[in-house]
């Protein structure tokens, strides 16, 4: 019984579907536990402000969401090659 090869671009789909995922869920899980941390139950005297945001809003969704960003773009054009799609 043979076995049936898997196509290469499948193969590469499936590794970057499975990296942005992963690259999505890192910056989920880090934004919600900073912001549930740092934002809610907060003494609104000890809120600072960083480039016009609140503090927990700038640490917890600007910075990860950009850096989620740029490390996106990087993958994108860095890592992810064309395939042949063969017939």
């Amino acid at each position: 019984m043979s076995q049936i090869q898997e196509l290469p671009l499948l193969k590469s789909a499936r590794r970057e579907a499975v990296a942005a995922l992963m690259i999505w869920m890192i910056a989920t899980v880090y934004s919600i536990g900073y912001c549930c941390t740092y934002g809610y139950g907060r003494d609104p005297q000890s809120l600072t402000y960083v480039l016009g945001f609140p503090d927990w809003v700038f640490w917890g969704i600007v910075v990860p969401w950009g850096t989620c960003t740029i490390v996106s773009g990087l993958f994108a054009f860095c890592f992810m090659k064309d395939e042949d799609l063969e017939s």
